[in-house]
């Protein structure tokens, strides 16, 4: 029995099957990370992309109508890579003082979707030559729910939060 112990504890066999034990979990995980990283960096540019564009129809005087679900309407038909975009959404947009320069309070209000109630945003479409502000966030699913960066980032109800701003004047 001692000799056969012995020999099993020289044996090289398995060595392969320890190390691959020991760094799949880690791979995977790092290889998770970067694919969330990587779609959550896509959302963020294409939301971006989409309230540039927006805000220049806004600002042309050609997006009609010129509501809070016109302007949601318009940046949901550019951010194609959002998913749900009109129901995950909030648009705040309020004119700025050219006198003090105050941005808007606090952080982005986003929706919460533990609850059924959207929150009241203001909306002011403001008048001629006026500096105006808009804030736009947008939440969704991670594409990894049970992975390492959806756990580090994610709110309380779970989904991401991307913030997205802009500014522009009412031309005449």
């Amino acid at each position: 029995m001692r000799r056969l112990l012995q020999t099993l504890r020289r044996s090289e066999d398995g060595n392969a099957t320890v190390e691959f034990v020991l760094l799949f979990p880690a791979l995977i995980t790092l290889f998770l990370m970067v694919v969330e990283t990587g779609v959550l960096m896509t959302r963020g540019v294409m939301l971006d992309r989409a309230v540039d564009i927006a805000m220049r129809q806004l600002r042309l005087g050609t997006l009609d109508p010129m509501t809070p679900a016109g302007l949601k309407s318009a940046i949901c038909s550019n951010a194609v890579i959002i998913p749900d975009c009109t129901n995950v959404l909030t648009v705040e947009l309020r004119p700025i003082s050219t006198d003090t320069w105050t941005p808007l309070g606090g952080s982005a209000t986003c929706i919460n979707r533990n609850e059924n109630i959207d929150p009241v945003l203001e909306f002011t479409p403001g008048i001629t030559n006026e500096m105006m502000l808009v804030r736009v966030c947008a939440k969704f699913d991670p594409f990894f729910p049970s992975g390492q960066l959806a756990a580090q980032i994610a709110t309380e109800d779970g989904g991401y939060a991307l913030v997205a701003m802009s500014a522009y004047v009412n031309e005449p």
